[in-house]
């Protein structure tokens, strides 16, 4: 069963209440709401989108728990303070807490995009990660090409550099991580994996978002996810990689757009 939430999830809203179902925008590990903006911002035109901060992520609270059960039981919470039902999409981690979060509760879920994510356990890890942003020397730090330089020994990718940075507020003295590093970590196998324990199955329309370029949603993850989703669809973005609203941000709210303007 989805765990009672001990605090609302910290949110961004855009657009106005309109005929259109209301939006949640859930991001992923190491993300925020304020990264979602842009998206956020275009696809309020026509309704009004809730763009929320994780449980251990952004301005939300810090808990020892992070796993699935949990993280759907925080989104729960913010549909049903809203309004149910919302239209939900879900990237990577947060993909995965909108699927536990449509099986469990199908009935706060009109329609589903889960974008570059399969409900299966993987077997990476992004404790290398959290060991760079731990190593970052945060005190003196004055700037974000800084921060960058300095982080860009452990971090090679300039992309995953400004993803990560993003999260650093150099507002504070010193600069501090809007990411409760020590419950990531601790928590990666279950972030990672994928509950043992979900069944049942969400009958809604559901569609399942790749990046082309990305190794997340293979063929050999389709009979999992049609178990689950019956009425899964499947596209990718050519140009794209894992963070595909980043690196085609117009093909991607594209192909949201329609997706949820479908009746």
């Amino acid at each position: 069963m989805v765990s009672e939430p001990k605090q609302a999830l910290h949110q961004l809203r855009y657009g106005e209440p309109s005929g259109a179902t209301r939006l949640l925008i859930v991001h992923g590990l190491f993300g925020s709401a304020r990264n979602w903006g842009a998206i956020a911002k275009r696809l309020s035109d026509t309704r009004e989108v809730v763009s929320v901060d994780m449980r251990n992520h952004g301005e939300s609270f810090r808990d020892p728990s992070h796993g699935y059960d949990d993280l759907a039981s925080d989104l729960a919470a913010v549909i049903e303070a809203v309004g149910a039902p919302m239209d939900v999409l879900g990237h990577s981690m947060g993909g995965k807490a909108a699927m536990v979060l449509a099986l469990r509760r199908p009935e706060l879920v009109r329609r589903l995009l889960v974008a570059d994510i399969a409900p299966v356990a993987y077997g990476h890890s992004q404790n290398h990660l959290i060991a760079a942003m731990r190593a970052l020397p945060l005190e003196g730090l004055k700037s974000r090409s800084e921060a960058d330089a300095a982080l860009a020994e452990a971090v090679t990718d300039p992309g995953v550099r400004a993803f990560l940075l993003q999260s650093l507020d150099l507002r504070q003295a010193p600069p501090r991580w809007r990411l409760n590093l020590d419950a990531l970590e601790a928590e990666m196998d279950r972030i990672t994996g994928w509950p043992e324990d979900v069944a049942g199955a969400y009958v809604g329309p559901a569609l399942f978002l790749s990046g082309a370029r990305s190794d997340y949603v293979l063929p050999e993850h389709r009979p999992a996810i049609k178990a689950l989703f019956s009425e899964a669809k499947f596209a990718k973005l050519p140009d794209a990689g894992h963070w595909l609203h980043a690196e085609a941000p117009r093909p991607f709210e594209a192909t949201a757009r329609m997706w949820f303007d479908a009746s």
